[in-house]
């Protein structure tokens, strides 16, 4: 079986609605598909209808963006968990809100400089969406200002940019103990992606684990081949679930359907776990 356990639809700041993001996995040999819009549960219906018509395995999910005391970012992708859960639903409310205000604090500034304006931005938005700083970067990219995403990223939406506006996100330990309330199964992702920025201290993976993680994202394109060393060392010490996907935006980043995957076994051991959903398997 080839599983991919993190992939994004255009409900967040993929470029594919969640059917098409669905018959692109089948094209591309998957078993199994999760999908993780960032802040959101909105794609799952229309996913699973595209899955079930197709014969592709759904795993429902959500990532979730956190920030530390000390103000690094850490993604954690919950899997299986109850949308409607009071507590968690409403910290997610709260982020997607402040991502809101912050994106138009950011369209502001640029606008001075630059030919663009919150029309310009809403125009890469599908309704309902978590607006983020990847949406930005398509009317950037539209406006002829610069090439790709990449390069809106590296420059002008940098966190060192003056352009730049931090947002209100959960902590990490917060954002595990309601995944957890909610049923579903919290996965730590990338957690060593260096090439992102800064990383948490393993201090902070032994509080995610005390607040209930159940794993770690281990292959992904971002994790170095010597920090996966230590994250599966980590994971086999404690008895975490160790996954592998791709983080496909569609066009909006390079990576790949599949082009890391997930052992079935691992698969198993996570659909067990999660009590908030359930996974569709044909």
């Amino acid at each position: 079986m080839r599983i991919d356990l993190h992939a994004h639809s255009n409900v967040s700041d993929g470029t594919q609605a969640p059917a098409e993001l669905v018959v692109a996995a089948a094209a591309a040999g998957l078993d199994v598909l999760a999908l993780t819009d960032h802040d959101s549960t909105d794609g799952w219906a229309k996913a699973l209808g595209a899955a079930r018509h197709h014969g592709l395995g759904l795993v429902p999910g959500m990532e979730i963006s956190c920030k530390t005391s000390r103000g690094v970012s850490v993604h954690l992708l919950c899997y299986l968990h109850d949308p409607t859960h009071p507590g968690l639903l409403e910290e997610i409310t709260k982020a997607k809100d402040a991502r809101l205000t912050r994106a138009e604090r950011m369209v502001e500034r640029l606008s001075e400089d630059y030919p663009l304006n919150w029309d310009d931005v809403s125009a890469h938005v599908a309704p309902g969406a978590t607006v983020g700083r990847p949406h930005i970067a398509d009317a950037l990219v539209a406006a002829g200002i610069v090439s790709d995403r990449n390069e809106a990223f590296a420059s002008i939406l940098t966190s060192h940019s003056r352009y730049f506006v931090s947002h209100y996100a959960p902590d990490p330990v917060l954002a595990v103990e309601l995944v957890r309330a909610a049923g579903g199964v919290p996965v730590f992702a990338h957690p060593m992606a260096t090439a992102r920025g800064r990383v948490v201290e393993p201090e902070m993976f032994h509080d995610m684990i005390d607040a209930g993680l159940l794993g770690l994202e281990v292959d992904h394109r971002d994790n170095p081949p010597e920090n996966r060393i230590w994250l599966r060392n980590l994971a086999r010490r404690e008895g975490l679930l160790v996954t592998g996907s791709s983080d496909f935006h569609g066009a909006g980043k390079p990576n790949l359907l599949g082009e890391n995957t997930t052992a079935p076994e691992m698969l198993e051991r996570l659909i067990a776990a999660g009590t908030g959903s359930a996974a569709f398997l044909p």
